[in-house]
């Protein structure tokens, strides 16, 4: 399995928007990171980009999803700043709708 692809599993964050994309259209892997060597029976080292020179570069399988090569297959690296626990935070830029919701003794915006 060395010299193989993965996709690198990222700890979702209840009610955290991602990408712009809240929930299930939210990125739950990000990659793909080449496999190094297989570290005991369970584990692998991965070969990881420069930003995330903070985490440890061994995993898991359970972090870890089977990278299928397609040569029609365009990724574009996007910056992601991951935490050394693996996980991201995204805050909206801006709200687009406001809807005042009216109980029965008040108004909630």
């Amino acid at each position: 399995m060395e010299g193989d692809h993965v996709w690198l599993r990222v700890s979702p964050m209840k009610g955290v928007m991602r990408f712009e994309k809240k929930d299930k259209l939210s990125p739950r892997f990000i990659g793909p990171f080449e496999i190094l060597s297989r570290v005991g029976e369970v584990a692998y080292k991965l070969a990881l980009t420069p930003s995330l020179s903070t985490v440890h570069p061994v995993f898991h399988v359970s972090m870890l999803h089977k990278y299928i090569k397609d040569e029609s297959h365009v990724l574009s690296l996007d910056s992601v700043e991951l935490g050394s626990d693996l996980t991201f935070e995204e805050e909206p830029i801006a709200i687009l709708d406001r809807q005042v919701r009216k109980l029965r003794t008040k108004e909630i915006v």
